[in-house]
């Protein structure tokens, strides 16, 4: 199968980390959200002219988390959860794309303390467009939600009002900008 994408271009696209974002969410003592975001480190699409065709790396820096409470983030940085002394980044390997309906799928293999299991970004395409300097860029949202527990990260604690403090369920969102090699 192949898609038609207007503007897409076949090669080899970099991330540009000062316009890309990873950020998060998870459910707090059930009531609540407490949001974070990790500085990408690096992210690489090959291209060929199908785009679902495509493979994706990136690398996230772990130690890069913030939740914009430096307690709360040493204690997600600790043996607690991430160990970021023993697994310093986050990793993703596409595995597949797909188009269903009109929306656009990304399958692959997610590395989170050092466990790897398969998950699924829904892609939204942002489109194409040439930047000041005459470099070609591409913009993408995608979005996936992970059972934590699923990558070793199980830790918790117990509320007297029934539930417990850290849900499990972590929604992902991507915000991302390449540019095509020239």
């Amino acid at each position: 199968m192949t898609i038609d994408i207007p503007g897409y271009r076949s090669g080899t696209w970099n991330l540009d980390p000062a316009h890309s974002e990873v950020t998060f969410s998870v459910r707090h003592m059930m009531i609540s959200k407490v949001r974070g975001t990790f500085g990408v480190k690096s992210a690489t699409l090959v291209a060929p002219e199908n785009p679902l065709e495509a493979r994706v790396e990136a690398s996230v820096d772990v130690s890069s988390l913030s939740t914009g409470d430096a307690g709360r983030d040493g204690h997600l940085l600790s043996g607690d959860f991430f160990d970021v002394e023993k697994y310093p980044t986050m990793d993703f390997v596409s595995t597949g794309a797909r188009a269903e309906n009109g929306d656009l799928f990304v399958d692959g293999d997610l590395t989170i303390h050092g466990v790897t299991k398969p998950v699924t970004f829904e892609l939204d395409f942002g489109g194409f467009g040439s930047d000041p300097y005459g470099n070609y860029k591409a913009g993408a949202s995608a979005k996936t939600v992970i059972n934590r527990e699923d990558f070793g990260l199980t830790w918790n604690a117990a509320l007297e009002t029934g539930g417990v403090l850290v849900g499990k369920d972590v929604t992902i969102t991507l915000d991302l900008q390449g540019a095509l090699e020239a």
